[in-house]
């Protein structure tokens, strides 16, 4: 595993497929098809998956894994979720383009260095990336659109984020919290986001090529 433990969920196996050992899968890397060029995945509990053969369906993929030769075995496999540390992930391709483990656990501070919170949480509900800051010591968050008018700066190497708070506002004016959903481990997945330009809807990038 990746130093401090970070792995990055990059499919989740289906039921079984046939009478051969084959399994449903659903893979979460940009290229759907890249989930098989990552070498060894494992599970939750530490138990190595490899991918021997790929092929798509209808809305999964078909894969034979290595040492799953019947049914009663592909069944026991139902529901597992597929991990790579984070080090094995490539560099992301451009300045603004990071992968979401590296922004969860980031301090969120203001633009005169004062720290409001921490990042919880990346979400994704159809109009754009949004951050999630869990304010100070308290158990309430904001989400935050990752654009450059809300997040001016990211520095990974300084472990911080710059952020404007501009929550999302609900009805009545009033602004909404939302409850934190998961670590880092369970619900990052393998794409990368991009911080974009401020007033941007685009959506989260999807690389070709590598997951």
């Amino acid at each position: 595993m990746a130093a401090g433990g970070t792995r990055i969920c990059f499919g989740q196996i289906g039921a079984a497929h046939g009478v051969r050992g084959e399994v449903r899968l659903r893979s979460f890397t940009a290229d759907p098809l890249a989930i098989a060029n990552y070498g060894p995945l494992e599970t939750e509990d530490g138990r190595i998956v490899e991918i021997e053969a790929l092929r798509p369906a209808k809305d999964h993929f078909v894969a034979r894994l290595s040492g799953i030769v019947d049914r009663d075995a592909a069944e026991r496999l139902a529901n597992l979720k597929l991990y790579v540390p984070r080090e094995r992930l490539p560099a992301p391709n451009a300045p603004d383009e990071f992968y979401h483990a590296d922004l969860i656990g980031l301090a969120a501070v203001d633009r005169s260095g004062r720290e409001i919170g921490t990042v919880v949480g990346i979400h994704n509900f159809g109009a754009g990336d949004l951050i999630e800051v869990r304010l100070g010591d308290s158990d309430k968050t904001e989400l935050v659109a990752f654009n450059t008018a809300n997040v001016p700066m990211v520095d990974i190497g300084a472990g911080q984020i710059v952020v404007n708070l501009f929550p999302l506002v609900g009805e009545g004016g009033e602004a909404k919290p939302s409850r934190i959903r998961g670590t880092a481990e369970t619900k990052t997945p393998a794409r990368p986001l991009r911080r974009t330009a401020a007033g941007s809807r685009r959506q989260r990038l999807s690389r070709k090529g590598r997951g």
